[in-house]
């Protein structure tokens, strides 16, 4: 060995390798931006699965365009479109050039040579067992069609295409409107149709996940003479719109509004029925809506086309952006409101960023607090502690219940018209309650019932709505169905909760709807205050549909009770008149002698005046008469009455009447002078 390497001491090589410079070691801490969040989590805004991407991409556009109308006080009117695109359509679309299998072994739907022996032996099978059956005379079964093989790779493609009459938005917010997540117009205190505030921006990540291919949008606003367009995609990682195209094109036909147009993965063949029932539902909630539905493919045979019509013009107020009431807020929010206030002292602070505290309570509540706390003390000088203490009481103190005025209930008026209109029922009731609390929040119920009708199922039909729009999934563990199925007795109610095909129609709105699960798509049934209220609202259904029913029954039993008595009157009339035949005879042989009353008779059917069908019509007039009586008579012991009548006055034509609306925004007050 070297002599110079041995004589080396092994301190000494540690104390040379501890002198090389070391690199520094990399954060092991990153960040994700929102739209990176919701890409990688994106069965949170129910895009689970390319079918359900689909459903919930025209759940969102049509959302959007409803409220885009709603706001300027228009009637909608939304034209959605699904054309499919096959694969070479989308590879030119792209700039892909379709190519040619080479080693067909290579893909994932290739069939082996064992596999289509015994695909071929089963099918072989199944025709011998045809056979035989059709030898012996049995039904036989038709031959289902080979189902093809789909790979992995074989994707579905449409284009989704959304047209509204709405108010349009200003042409330079639109990248950020489309690009941008969780920044939007929704955000606040107040009646949201939206879940996630995502909107249209999910739909945008999803078609760039699933195909590359930017959005595409189209805008006009009031007094605009120009559309603007705008394709664009989104940088997931950096959370920023990529405009590919934004300009202002002409606007000849004084259009305005908003179309959208977005390309995605998606299946429609396992997502078909979903999406019809979600417009079929949308338009039984908004019935002052009208909706086009087109579904378009190079198969004649799969193109689906249905137009909701508009029923009433009646529109609910808009929803308006209320306060916070004080039992509702946690630490955080207070701490947000003292950094956004524009008020100096906390009296004010209290009294205007927040509901029913007026300045008198605000005091009271500013005493309670300590000798540390004072009116007039600056808002934004208040400490962690401080802060803290505001919390406890707030949360401990005793406060009025908000108000319902800031929410938008689809109304009695539009929702029995929206089940008339869609399922077409032979009764239907409907009940709207009055504004109730959970944790600080208003909610109001509206509940509706209906019996028979076209395209409903024998049992109980449930469709659901929360803040006006319906709640297709988990519907096992929703409220509404827990409360249907458990807790009304049906049969009380003269209904046959089997038999009958009854329609149970309930929406909840809210300032904050208490969804449970990632994909908010139902309304817990731990909620006290919630459960309660939507009981009543069913049973109060139910109970006026009884009063119809009990009519309807009586209807029916009068007219079986008639139909029985008419039944025997040509025999009862054939024998009476036999008999007033004999009585004629024996009085012309003066056997017997008669009264003269009785003589009178005896001359009439003598002389032809009286016969048997002058006795059927006298007595089908008296089965008339009883049977009208006995009706009146039934009625009145069983204290049934007739509908209730509403006095109406009549304007007249002559005089013209000086009249003051005073409006609110559930009706109109009309006083005449």
């Amino acid at each position: 060995m070297d002599g110079d390497y041995s004589s080396e001491s092994p301190t000494e090589t540690k104390k040379t390798k501890s002198k090389t410079p070391r690199k520094p070691k990399e954060s092991l801490l990153k960040q994700k931006s929102p739209a990176e969040f919701f890409a990688e989590n994106k069965n949170i805004a129910g895009f689970d699965n390319p079918g359900k991407s689909l459903y919930t991409t025209v759940r969102e556009l049509v959302e959007n365009s409803l409220d885009s109308a709603e706001s300027i006080s228009e009637l909608p009117v939304v034209e959605i479109t699904i054309e499919e695109i096959g694969k070479s359509k989308f590879n030119s679309m792209i700039g892909l050039v379709d190519r040619e299998r080479v080693d067909a072994a290579l893909y994932d739907d290739y069939e082996t040579e064992k596999a289509r022996e015994k695909r071929l032996a089963k099918e072989a099978r199944a025709q011998e067992m045809q056979a035989k059956n059709a030898a012996l005379g049995k039904k036989v079964k038709e031959t289902s069609a080979t189902k093809v093989i789909k790979g992995r790779g074989e994707a579905s493609f449409y284009r989704v295409t959304c047209k509204d009459n709405g108010k349009g938005m200003p042409h330079d917010d639109i990248p950020n409107m489309f690009g941008r997540v969780l920044s939007g117009t929704k955000y606040g205190l107040k009646q949201t149709r939206g879940k996630f505030g995502l909107g249209a921006k999910m739909a945008l990540i999803w078609s760039k996940m699933s195909t590359g291919l930017p959005i595409e949008i189209s805008s006009s606003m009031k007094n605009q003479n120009y559309i603007s367009f705008c394709r664009l995609d989104i940088d997931i990682h950096k959370n920023i719109p990529h405009v590919h195209l934004h300009e202002k094109r002409e606007n000849k036909e004084h259009w305005r509004g908003a179309e959208i147009q977005v390309v995605i993965e998606g299946n429609w063949t396992t997502y078909r029925s979903k999406i019809l029932h979600y417009m079929r539902q949308m338009a039984v909630i908004t019935p002052y809506a009208q909706f086009l539905f087109k579904f378009v493919s190079d198969a004649p045979d799969k193109n689906v086309s249905v137009r909701f019509a508009r029923r009433p013009d009646v529109m609910p107020p808009i929803p308006m952006e209320t306060k916070h009431h004080p039992s509702s807020v946690d630490l955080l929010l207070i701490k947000r409101l003292i950094a956004e206030t524009s008020k100096q002292n906390l009296l004010q602070f209290l009294q205007h960023e927040f509901v029913n505290i007026n300045k008198a309570y605000a005091e009271r509540l500013i005493g309670e607090m300590g000798p540390d706390f004072s009116s007039k003390m600056h808002v934004k000088s208040l400490t962690s502690q401080q802060i803290v203490r505001i919390h406890q009481l707030l949360r401990q103190a005793k406060f009025d219940d908000p108000s319902g005025h800031c929410l938008s209930p689809a109304g009695e008026y539009n929702l029995r018209l929206g089940i008339i209109k869609e399922l077409q029922p032979d009764m239907v009731a409907t009940y709207s309650g009055s504004a109730q609390v959970f944790e600080g929040h208003p909610f109001i119920v509206e509940a509706g019932v209906s019996v028979g009708g076209k395209d409903v199922k024998q049992g109980l039909n449930i469709f659901r709505f929360a803040n006006r729009i319906p709640l297709l999934f988990e519907q096992g563990a929703d409220v509404v169905t827990r409360t249907a199925l458990k807790r009304i007795n049906w049969s009380s109610y003269k209904i046959n909760q089997i038999q009958d095909k009854i329609g149970v129609f309930v929406s909840i709105v809210s300032t904050k709807i208490p969804f449970k699960g990632t994909g908010k798509e139902y309304i817990g049934d731990d909620i006290t205050e919630i459960a309660s209220a939507v009981k009543y609202a069913i049973q109060q259904c139910c109970v006026q549909l009884k009063s119809k029913i009990v009519k309807k029954m009586q209807a029916r039993e009068q007219q079986e009770r008639k139909r029985n008595l008419s039944r025997y009157i040509p025999d009862a009339s054939a024998a009476v008149y036999n008999v007033l035949k004999e009585m004629t005879q024996l009085h012309a042989s003066k056997k017997i002698r008669y009264e003269d009353d009785d003589l009178e008779l005896l001359r009439k059917v003598s002389e032809n005046l009286l016969t048997k069908e002058t006795l059927s019509e006298k007595l089908a007039k008296h089965v008339e008469q009883v049977d009208y009586e006995m009706a009146l008579e039934y009625a009145t012991q069983s204290g049934v009455s007739e509908e209730p009548r509403e006095t109406i006055y009549i304007q007249s034509l002559e005089a013209e009447n000086k009249m003051i609306d005073l409006q609110t925004p559930f009706f109109v007050f009309r006083l005449f002078q």
